[in-house]
């Protein structure tokens, strides 16, 4: 198995449990799908995998109906999405992806974590290259054979697929959500999540002490309503 599964391990059992804060991060990506392609799914494939996500994460059909409707109101003010950069305590890289409309905010926010925990916040392009960009799909793997669909699916740029607890998980590059996005699509293979993650090139073990350091600065940031995601180079 490759980095995406053992990393897809590591994650399932940390962050993102609490429900309230899941559903604000999907509400966010309502608004900037419906903003960017319109309150259509059908025409819309943003939409439509962030709808998708929604059904995931249980999130209540109203709340997203809501959403949609609030999303196309032009007076709803759009989120831009910005990527934070920098260096928690123990020479720990830390990537935020954040959804904000309030830039000024959110910049101020973010580097009082970091301040008060040992780190600093970098300039742009100064960790983000230690994480590979990828898009995943997690689709029902029912009466599909997963050599098989490994093999198809190279052709879409797919790197890595395997079978977890959920269904058949693929990732590839950033790049190439949209190919398979099509590409699943068109085989009517139900996807029933998909998104895009920041992995470690490569990770630093820490001792206890210094886990804990770490962990007081993610959930400082996790806590932030304008972050959508945490990525780091710790060892989980």
């Amino acid at each position: 198995m490759g980095r995406a599964f053992e990393f897809r391990k590591a994650r399932k059992f940390k962050r993102w449990g609490a429900m309230a804060k899941t559903f604000t991060r999907i509400g966010k990506d309502i608004v900037i799908a419906v903003k960017e392609g319109g309150p259509h799914p059908e025409t819309n494939a943003r939409l439509r995998a962030v709808i998708q996500n929604a059904k995931a994460a249980n999130m209540p059909k109203d709340n997203v109906e809501r959403a949609i409707k609030r999303a196309s109101d032009k007076n709803t003010e759009n989120y831009k999405e910005v990527l934070f950069e920098g260096y928690g305590p123990h020479g720990i890289a830390v990537l935020v992806e954040a959804a904000t409309d309030n830039n000024n905010r959110t910049v101020a926010n973010i580097r009082s974590y970091f301040n008060k925990c040992n780190g600093s916040l970098g300039t742009s392009g100064s960790v983000e290259f230690m994480f590979d960009h990828t898009c995943n799909f997690r689709i029902n793997g029912e009466s599909l054979d997963i050599e098989e669909l490994e093999l198809e699916m190279i052709d879409f740029g797919a790197e890595e697929v395997f079978a977890d607890d959920d269904g058949i998980l693929i990732y590839a590059p950033f790049e190439s959500f949209g190919a398979i996005q099509k590409e699943l699509e068109s085989r009517d293979i139900e996807i029933l999540s998909s998104g895009f993650e920041r992995i470690p090139q490569v990770t630093k073990k820490l001792d206890p002490e210094q886990v804990a350091d770490i962990e007081k600065l993610l959930e400082k940031i996790e806590e932030d309503d304008d972050v959508q995601n945490v990525y780091h180079t710790m060892e989980e």
